[in-house]
């Protein structure tokens, strides 16, 4: 099967063009601050915390009142400082914008685990989880959201995942 063959299969027609219902619009773009992964050093990442081991911390953030949710460059904009302010490493980012509706459907892919992101602008609402292992510190990607998005609420759930693995 040719590549344009199988991503027809997947609805994306080369020759027509995309969907007029969603956009692709940004794809990771590779910068001096992202660094490869190295092999030589990795160990386990489970953490160790109050008493307990586990594989990572996943937060379930709700942005409630939230603004600039339909605009890419803004959601980049946050997921990129959320990993650098957590101390993480990018491999890859990739959003997705719905047109006409609007909203945003995306994901930061780290090496410590990811970002994802979901929008709702008509209702000043988005979803994110924020889930990292290793050294990373996913709770500061909470002030990064409320600088980027000025959100009238937030609500952050916290799991502890792998709990009792090891």
């Amino acid at each position: 099967m040719s590549l344009n063959n199988g991503l027809f299969q997947l609805g994306i027609d080369l020759q027509r063009g995309s969907s007029n219902t969603q956009a692709e619009v940004i794809e990771f773009k590779p910068s001096v601050a992202e660094a490869p992964l190295q092999d030589e050093e990795r160990k386990d990442f489970f953490i160790e915390r109050d008493g307990e081991r586990f594989a990572g911390t996943h937060l379930i953030i709700e942005l409630v009142g939230a603004k600039f949710l339909d605009s890419l460059e803004k959601i980049e904009a946050a997921m990129r400082e959320c990993v650098e302010r957590a101390g993480a490493t990018l491999l890859h980012i990739h959003l997705h914008h719905f047109t006409p509706n609007g909203g945003v459907s995306g994901v930061a892919v780290l090496a410590e685990s990811h970002i994802s992101i979901h929008t709702w602008p008509e209702a000043d609402y988005a979803a994110l989880d924020v889930f990292m292992c290793g050294d990373a510190r996913p709770h500061e990607c909470v002030e990064v959201l409320r600088t980027h998005f000025a959100p009238s609420d937030v609500v952050v759930d916290e799991l502890r995942r792998g709990k009792g693995l090891v």
